[in-house]
């Protein structure tokens, strides 16, 4: 199976090679083939300026003087041709041919190709000219472009100019370069090719131990971290499953202790109410007693599961139900309800004023589970006092009371589920309470703070966002 995925890899790896090579060649074709095109062009320019220059030269010598008698040439075409035929010097494959009406007069080079001899079919069609022709004989392969000049003196046609070049060995040049061309190209792609296998083995390297670290991850193995190097996109995505491999563990740590813990706190009443089945007697009494304490140790599993479903729902988007409520009417209802808890010296410290959106019905719960706990760690003498205020961007909802107070060393452990402090013994606490306050006050984007020292009381205040 880990070699068939490897295989896989691999093969991931081939197709984005192929892919760039394919984007490569097409590339490197398209610019191959565009300068061919560029090579074609400025060679026909070249050529077109080659025959026009020569062409323009002998029309100026028609118009001119004859060098050996330094009078004008007249209608001497046979001069003409002469004086230009001997100064004139071709470069590379050009051809500079003289024809009279009646048949071939000279030529430069004196020996011409098959194509262009005195004796071709050419020449013969050269000679009916009236007009100058611009054209090209031959193959593709071989072609030979001219331009042919009829000579008009006293508006009578009294010869015919020629200038051809051949223009094989220029064209071969063309290829020539583009051959190179190719196989620079060719090498270029194999060494590139080369060097982008290399590169993406590399850059897959993440994303395989990312694979290799995802098969590795189990229930009972979550400590598969990927090694992070580099800064770019692929170590990005290794930081970020990392950080959710952390919070994937830390939920199945919490998970896992939240379940140990629920199993101990389920099993201790369940034990009880069993040792008491197994013990009851057969006398009224005896019966009325297991009775008694098998429905309380019932009503401690029901308060237990019904705080349990309540820190499930903190979960949910749905857990809270928000509306505007004035503040001061929230503070007095809450103050006229915990009064109903147990004997105590209730104050209502302070009332804040102003509308606030939040859900009533859970910040009436959060504040009675504070109140509920701060009467069993006071007497009937003692005072505990509701208040609220806002302050800034914030509201405060608080409960103060004059109790027995909570140690420093148990004030952070107190609000994990399931712990209750060392005062808290007796107290038949499931140990849910200010976790379910903390949930409220989280749902709603806040937090709780706690002011406590040892018999001289404790003060949870709920501080939420005004808005």
């Amino acid at each position: 199976m880990l070699e068939n995925r490897g295989v896989t890899s691999y093969r991931f790896q081939i197709r984005i090679l192929a892919v760039y090579c394919l984007l490569i060649l097409l590339s490197f074709s398209g610019a191959v083939i565009a300068i061919r095109r560029v090579l074609l062009l400025r060679l026909n320019y070249r050529l077109e300026q080659a025959l026009n220059q020569e062409v323009q030269e002998f029309r100026v010598l028609v118009n001119g003087k004859d060098p050996d008698t330094a009078q004008p040439f007249g209608d001497n075409i046979a001069a003409i041709f002469n004086v230009f035929l001997r100064r004139n010097i071709p470069i590379s494959n050009e051809y500079t041919i003289a024809l009279l009406p009646e048949g071939f007069y000279a030529s430069v080079p004196s020996k011409l190709p098959k194509l262009i001899d005195q004796n071709s079919p050419i020449v013969r069609h050269w000679q009916k000219l009236t007009v100058s022709e611009r054209g090209e004989i031959g193959s593709s392969e071989n072609p030979i472009v001219y331009l042919a000049e009829p000579i008009k003196i006293n508006d009578k046609i009294k010869g015919i100019f020629v200038v051809a070049i051949a223009t094989a060995s220029e064209r071969q040049e063309v290829r020539g370069a583009i051959l190179v061309i190719i196989r620079v190209t060719l090498i270029t792609v194999g060494i590139t090719s080369i060097l982008a296998w290399i590169f993406a083995g590399r850059i897959l390297t993440p994303l395989r131990l990312l694979t290799k670290t995802a098969r590795a991850i189990s229930e009972n193995n979550l400590d598969q971290r990927i090694k992070v190097q580099g800064n770019d996109e692929v170590t990005q995505l290794s930081i970020t499953f990392n950080e959710m491999l952390d919070r994937l563990q830390s939920a199945f740590v919490t998970q896992k202790q939240f379940l140990n813990d629920v199993g101990h706190e389920l099993k201790t009443p369940i034990t009880i109410i069993q040792g008491h089945i197994e013990l009851m007697g057969d006398t009224p009494e005896e019966q009325e007693e297991t009775k008694a304490i098998v429905f309380d140790e019932l009503e401690r599993m029901n308060r237990l599961i019904a705080d349990l479903m309540i820190l499930a729902q903190s979960e949910q988007p749905d857990f809270l139900h928000l509306e505007f409520t004035a503040l001061h009417s929230l503070t007095e209802k809450i103050y006229t309800k915990v009064q109903a808890i147990a004997d105590r010296q209730w104050r209502l410290e302070a009332i804040g004023r102003g509308n606030i959106l939040v859900d009533r019905q859970r910040l009436v719960q959060a504040i009675t589970n504070l109140a509920q706990n701060a009467t069993k760690f006071t007497n009937p003498k003692d005072t505990i006092a509701i208040g609220s205020a806002i302050e800034g961007n914030y509201i405060r909802l608080w409960v103060k009371d004059t109790g027995k107070g909570i140690a420093e060393s148990e004030q952070e452990r107190i609000f994990e589920r399931f712990q209750t402090g060392s005062n808290n013994i007796g107290t038949n606490s499931t140990g849910l309470g200010l976790s379910i306050v903390i949930a409220i006050a989280q749902a709603h984007g806040g937090t709780i703070e706690l002011s406590s020292r040892l018999n001289q009381g404790s003060k949870f205040t709920l501080v939420l966002p005004l808005e």
